[in-house]
């Protein structure tokens, strides 16, 4: 009688024999895992962690997508210097990205230009159809689509802000590069709306950054200045700059420059801005296309004040508009 194996040695040849059939039919249904979807972001900022990008991170982690496991975002900053858009938006170009999006009209552009089969986001453009990005609001046609900031409609609100601020201003300055299409319309619409506010509204298109320091240099306690739509030849810096050594106070249109120190904003936040078109970029990466994605407009807009800055005017706010206030900064940077 030939002896048996040992029931241990049987048990053990068993499992084997039952795990190697297990992970042979696993091996054989198993699906390659998906690469993360790459995101490229052109920004117009002078760091990578500003509000814009951290706003577009928490806004797609909102919308289910873990960074690094899910998705990948390539950015790239401009500093402000127009004359790298176009090599930066090349870079994110040639990893071949899912989305791009892009912080303002050049940058816009630039991602097309670049990219032009890849699905573009855009955040800071105040009339994407005027500027000929988009055929529609609702339809936007091609391969972009983003969030409108209405910059431009919310130009009569900011000089009501200034007015309310300063009851006895001399006058308002805007200064704005005359190749920005966005700080046009925005000086037209102020320009517009001072008759009905009785408030002097100057003007000045300008082509170099030496230019927008010399018409600044104008400015006076006395004056408010009317920051720009973009950050075109550094100006939005240079009036910040004038509203930190106490020269002449401005109004801007995100509160991004308010905590950095200037008077007042009235307008989208940086950081909300970026949340709200994270949705459109989330929708992209589920399989919708950009031209039936409709453009939106902002969903949140809020008045921000610095009360340092204020104070350093000699500046009380009113209660009426001290109730108002969304956002009150008590110092620079806070």
């Amino acid at each position: 009688m030939t002896p048996r194996a040992p029931l241990l040695s049987r048990c053990a040849c068993s499992a084997l024999v039952l795990v190697g059939v297990v992970l042979g039919s696993s091996g054989a249904n198993a699906q390659p895992q998906r690469q993360p979807y790459r995101v490229g972001l052109l920004n117009n900022s002078f760091t990578p962690g500003s509000p814009t990008v951290k706003g577009l991170r928490a806004g797609i982690k909102a919308e289910g997508f873990e960074e690094g496991r899910d998705v990948r975002f390539d950015v790239r900053s401009t500093a402000g210097d127009d004359r790298t858009i176009a090599t930066l938006a090349a870079a994110p170009a040639r990893e071949n990205p899912d989305v791009i999006v892009a912080v303002g009209e050049k940058e816009t552009r630039a991602a097309q230009a670049a990219a032009p089969q890849t699905p573009v986001v855009f955040i800071q453009i105040p009339d994407p159809v005027a500027v000929g990005l988009v055929t529609s609001v609702a339809r936007p046609g091609g391969h972009v689509t983003g969030v409108s900031d209405l910059r431009t409609e919310l130009v009569p609100k900011r000089l009501e802000v200034a007015k309310e601020l300063m009851p006895n201003l001399r006058r308002v300055l805007v200064v704005y590069d005359a190749q920005d299409s966005a700080s046009a319309a925005a000086a037209r619409k102020a320009q517009e709306t001072a008759p009905s506010l009785k408030l002097n509204v100057v003007v000045r298109a300008v082509r170099t950054q030496e230019e927008a320091m010399r018409e600044l240099k104008t400015a006076s306690a006395r004056d408010v200045l009317l920051a720009p739509a973009t950050m075109n030849l550094n100006i939005m810096e240079l009036i910040l700059n004038l509203n930190l050594y106490a020269v002449a106070p401005a109004i801007f249109p995100s509160s991004f420059w308010v905590q950095a120190g200037g008077v007042a904003s009235y307008g989208v936040g940086n950081y909300a801005e970026a949340v709200q078109a994270a949705r459109l970029v989330a929708k992209i990466l589920r399989g919708a296309r950009p031209a039936d994605l409709p453009v939106e407009g902002v969903n949140k807009i809020e008045l921000a004040v610095n009360r340092k800055t204020l104070q350093a005017f000699g500046v009380t706010i009113s209660t009426a508009l001290a109730v108002r206030v969304d956002r009150v900064f008590e110092g620079i940077g806070e």
